[in-house]
This record gives C-alpha cells, structure tokens and sequence, in this order.
C-alpha cells in the first residue's frame, strides 16, 4: 500500500481484519483464469496460460522477467507449514520447531506455534518473493493441525498462522492463495484472494472450495490419478481452473480449458 493513495488497510502492528480484495494493488484472479504449476525441471515460459506458479527459490528473476514480459502473473511456492533440508536457508530454523516428517523426502512438519520463530523466517521469504518481482504466494503445508506433525496443534493455531501468512503477503503487495486445508475455507477465504487444490476431486471435497467461487475468487485445481475425462466436467462446471499434473509438477500439463 506505501505506492499507493489508497488508505493502508494495515494497522500499526501488521495486522488487518479487513478483506483482501481492499488491499491495494493485489493481483486478484477471478475464477476461469488459466494456470500452469512448475516446480522442477527447466521453467517453460511458453506455455500459453494466465498465471504461472513456480519455485521462490529455484526460479531466477530472469525467468519472472520472461513470463512478466509475457503478460503472465507469476506466483511463488514456498513451503510454510515444513521444513525443508534442501532450502538455502533450513539452517536458520530451530531443532525446537521440527516436527515429524510430511512423508516427503527431507521434510519435517514446522510447529505453526512458534510465530516468534516462524513469522520472520517468512517473512524473510516473502521479501525474496518480492525481491523477484513475483505477484502472489503459495504457501503450501499450511493444513498441519488435520495430519500427524508431532505436535498437538489445533484448528485455531491453524488459523492463526494462516492468517498471519496471508497478512504478511498482503503487506508486501503479494496476493495470497490458500494451498488445500479445505476444512478451514469457510473460515480463511475472506483473508485469502485464491485457492490451490490437489486431488478435491478424488477426495470428494471439492464443494468445499466452492466459498471462493463465490466470492468471485480462482480456484487452481490438479488431480494426479485421474483422467481429465473423468473430472474436468463436474470441476469446470464448478467453476474452477483444473488440469491433470504428473506428481513431480513438471512442465507437462493436461488441462481442461
């Protein structure tokens, strides 16, 4: 908001009760807008869709340059909810925070607790995430307190980092999409500007993302098992942006637009 004549919806301490869509400057993509999801492999900058979500890390300025002079909204991944051995800053967490692995290789659950600790780890991420020049965020990992962390996490300690992620984006100019944790979109939309989902088709969840629909928000949706035959009418009819993704997140995509 400090580019901005608009009043900042921040108050003194960073936070805001105030919906996303009154944050100035946010980009905001409305359902239907067309979508690829990369995080390995050689970004393919040609492929010919709205939006581009890639690796914070992993992905040069070069490359956010090339799809910004494309036209292309380019979004950030970035782990929130784990700790990950790989990253170029893992050394900066605290043993005290980790928790049991998330079944990926090198991850651990990150006690969503420890704001004092967490908050400015990411905030350091999302500054590199504006640094890059990138126009949204996703935070994945960020529906620890429904699976095994190792911690005793609750649905408000959820909440409460959720919505601290998204404040902190939002103070950035970032837009935030809200990665899964379908049990909390009722609660977290208003504070979110888009969904990303995987496989709320084969879990049968996918009308709990409908709240984001109807607040005239994306909702960027993959399944990995299934036949975009199969699901691409009852998620397009819904409304949202899917495609079939291998589970690496290469380049290659079966989308249903």
């Amino acid at each position: 908001g400090a580019t901005s004549s608009t009043p900042d919806t921040n108050d003194a301490d960073g936070g805001s009760d105030l919906p996303s869509s009154t944050v100035p400057g946010l980009w905001l993509p409305s359902p239907g807008v067309t979508w690829q999801w990369q995080l390995t492999g050689s970004v393919d900058v040609g492929v010919d869709v709205e939006m581009f979500d890639v690796d914070l890390f992993e992905t040069p300025v070069s490359v956010v340059e090339a799809l910004h002079a494309r036209g292309r909204a380019v979004v950030c991944y970035l782990s929130a909810g784990s700790w990950e051995d790989f990253r170029p800053d893992s050394g900066v967490f605290p043993d005290s925070v980790f928790g049991r692995s998330n079944g990926c290789p090198g991850e651990r659950w990150l006690d969503v607790r420890r704001l004092d600790v967490l908050g400015p780890i990411m905030e350091a991420r999302l500054d590199l995430c504006v640094e890059k020049g990138f126009d949204g965020v996703e935070f994945d990992n960020v529906d620890g307190f429904a699976n095994d962390t190792g911690f005793d996490l609750t649905a408000a300690d959820q909440v409460a980092f959720n919505v601290f992620l998204a404040e902190a984006a939002h103070a950035r100019g970032l837009s935030a999409a809200l990665k899964n944790d379908v049990e909390q979109v009722a609660e977290l939309e208003p504070f979110f500007d888009f969904a990303i989902n995987e496989e709320c088709y084969v879990y049968d969840e996918c009308a709990a993302l409908t709240p984001f629909i109807d607040a005239g928000k994306a909702v960027f949706h993959v399944e990995y098992e299934v036949s975009t035959s199969e699901f691409c009418p009852a998620t397009t009819a819904l409304g949202f942006s899917s495609m079939r993704k291998r589970l690496d997140l290469d380049a290659w995509a079966d989308p249903c637009w």
